[in-house]
């Protein structure tokens, strides 16, 4: 399929983010399927010995294309099922083989992320990783918080990770919509993003202000009732529907970026 890189306005982020709510409105359960089941894949992922952290990591570039087939799918009014995560590996080899590619270098350029920052931070990284995991008291994860180089390897941790997602935002879409190898798909995304940092800027700064306004609301509404510490409880059902919605705005800023990448319908399943 042919596909044409556009100049994307930076008025297009706040768009991204508002039409992602919309397509998530339009199969909540089936999004939200979607991502529960890739949570559990990534737990159990995370149980194979010595390669588990690599595996999760590797698993994210399937992830937003996934979502993207799967927004592609809602978008003409077919399913939206969590089997379209694997759906872009049954494709010709060669596209399977560049997905491949990607999903095991994304993983080990996150791997090598993660670990840096736990040396920076002396440890303290993945033992609040360990308390989070085992639901210990919120004064526990702040006392691991406040020691030194925590606030350093957060900075280069947001940073690199930054870094890395851009050559890896488009790049699975562009391999199984495109046909792009591996490398080229990496050099298109990052000219894509560049050209249209300032519409990703504001997708940015858009998801930040909604999280935050979400947040000092539900403290708000909650503390007038004296029930503060129900706020907190809305936490994790909110970040759940933040996070897939996420996942849904994917797709346009594909589609924005490059013009014509999803213009067919997905075939009709037989039944």
């Amino acid at each position: 399929m042919s596909l044409t890189l556009k100049p994307v306005p930076p008025a297009r982020g706040l768009r991204w983010l508002r039409d992602g709510f919309a397509l998530y409105a339009k199969r909540p359960l089936g999004f939200a399927a979607m991502f529960v089941v890739f949570l559990f894949a990534a737990i159990v992922a995370a149980l194979v010995p010595l390669a588990g952290s690599l595996l999760q990591m590797a698993m994210l570039p399937l992830l937003s294309l996934g979502f993207m087939v799967a927004g592609q799918s809602a978008l003409f009014g077919g399913p939206v099922k969590p089997t379209q995560f694997i759906e872009p590996l049954r494709g010709d080899p060669q596209r399977r083989i560049a997905l491949l590619q990607l999903c095991l270098l994304y993983g080990a350029c996150a791997l090598l992320i993660l670990v840096l920052c736990d040396m920076l931070s002396a440890g303290a990284m993945q033992r609040v990783q360990m308390l989070v995991a085992k639901g210990a008291p919120q004064s526990q994860i702040d006392a691991v918080l406040t020691e030194p180089g925590v606030a350093m390897a957060a900075f280069t941790g947001a940073l690199l990770g930054t870094l890395l997602a851009v050559p890896f935002w488009h790049a699975p879409a562009l391999v199984h919509w495109g046909g792009q190898r591996a490398a080229q798909a990496l050099f298109s995304s990052t000219v894509a993003v560049w050209r249209s940092k300032g519409a990703f800027l504001l997708y940015g700064l858009g998801w930040t202000a909604l999280v935050l306004f979400f947040g000092l609301v539900t403290a708000l509404v909650f503390g007038l009732f004296g029930a503060a510490q129900f706020a907190s409880m809305l936490a994790l059902p909110a970040g759940l529907v933040f996070s897939t919605v996420f996942y849904v705005s994917l797709l346009f800023t594909f589609n924005d970026s490059f013009g014509g990448g999803v213009a067919e319908a997905p075939p009709i399943e037989s039944r």
